[in-house]
């Protein structure tokens, strides 16, 4: 953001309440006039600000912001906490947290990023208080061949903590990284790594879940989707999903260091959405009708094509309608 006055005005509004003119100018010490101008400035974020004559702003719904001292509470000293209320990755932060030699394991999470990224180079949409954007750095022994099935195992950790948080909450796992609820897509997981080959490896495990957000921020978003808002009856605070999922991905990774990807084999087994299902496998070599046949002891997915069962470790799959 361009000032801090920019988050001084998205807290004044973050009620949903109308605030006037005049009170938001003298909470910013800027004229009223001054105020207009910061306000358009605010839909760069995702935020729309309604304007009504005679009763001043306001945002269309409140903003449930994050609170950074419950957080570091949450964390209970497991990891060191990372925020900023607008960043360009958490991911891209947590990278460059291990490039600096930081200790480990970190959570970074933010209330918006400008340029959140998925998978495949793909932008992630992270308008401001709407979602979740945290990232996991960890560091692992055993080199970049010891991680099959991390990004799998990841996603069992993320449905777990949503089924604690919001028990009526049923969510689905879609090899390799998302999070799917009633066929549409409630968040993924974006795995990036830094270190040494054979040897000590920094790993980055990014989580997004659409919490909250309207239509409009969603305007880019080209599959199926939802959010915690309209999946589930009581949606958790931002807050706590974000202690929640950081807590269950340390607890991931703990586990992961020690045993790899076999505990999560079945775990992930009960959440597959893609297993004896038709498929669309989206791979280097262009996309091809299969059907899924579960999940590898490393993680990768097998599927049969043309009668013939084949392993496939990158890529990633659709699923088609009979």
């Amino acid at each position: 953001m361009e000032s801090n006055a920019d988050l001084t005005l998205i807290r004044c509004l973050a009620d949903g309440r109308f605030h006037s003119g005049a009170e938001l100018g003298e909470a910013l010490g800027i004229s009223r006039a001054a105020i207009w101008k910061r306000v358009q400035r605010l839909d760069q974020w995702g935020l729309v600000v309604e304007s009504v004559r005679g009763k001043g702003y306001r945002l269309p719904r409140p903003l449930d912001l994050l609170d950074p001292p419950a957080l570091e509470r949450a964390l209970a000293g497991r990891a060191t906490l990372q925020f900023e209320p607008v960043t360009t990755s958490t991911n891209a932060d947590a990278l460059a947290l291990a490039a600096s030699g930081a200790p480990t394991p970190v959570v970074v999470t933010t209330e918006c990023q400008s340029a959140g990224r998925g998978r495949r180079g793909r932008a992630w949409q992270s308008p401001f208080g709407a979602n979740l954007y945290v990232s996991v750095l960890y560091e692992l022994a055993g080199g970049f061949s010891a991680l099959g099935g991390l990004s799998l195992a990841a996603g069992v950790a993320v449905a777990g903590a949503l089924g604690r948080a919001a028990p009526d909450l049923r969510p689905g796992l879609k090899w390799p990284n998302d999070l799917l609820v009633d066929g549409a897509k409630l968040g993924g997981v974006l795995i990036e790594l830094a270190g040494e080959m054979d040897g000590r490896v920094q790993v980055v495990v990014g989580v997004g879940l659409n919490v909250a957000m309207n239509d409009r921020q969603a305007g880019a978003i080209d599959q199926s989707w939802i959010d915690l808002q309209r999946a589930c009856a009581t949606p958790p605070s931002r807050t706590t999903l974000v202690g929640s999922v950081a807590l269950a991905l340390i607890d991931m990774l703990d586990r992961f260091a020690a045993d790899g990807f076999a505990p999560f084999m079945a775990p992930f087994e009960a959440l597959d959405l893609c297993r004896d299902q038709p498929v669309m496998l989206h791979a280097a070599e262009g996309a091809r009708p299969a059907v899924a046949r579960g999940v590898a002891e490393d993680g990768a997915l097998r599927v049969e094509i043309d009668g013939e069962t084949r392993t496939v470790h990158g890529g990633e799959v659709s699923l088609r309608l009979q």
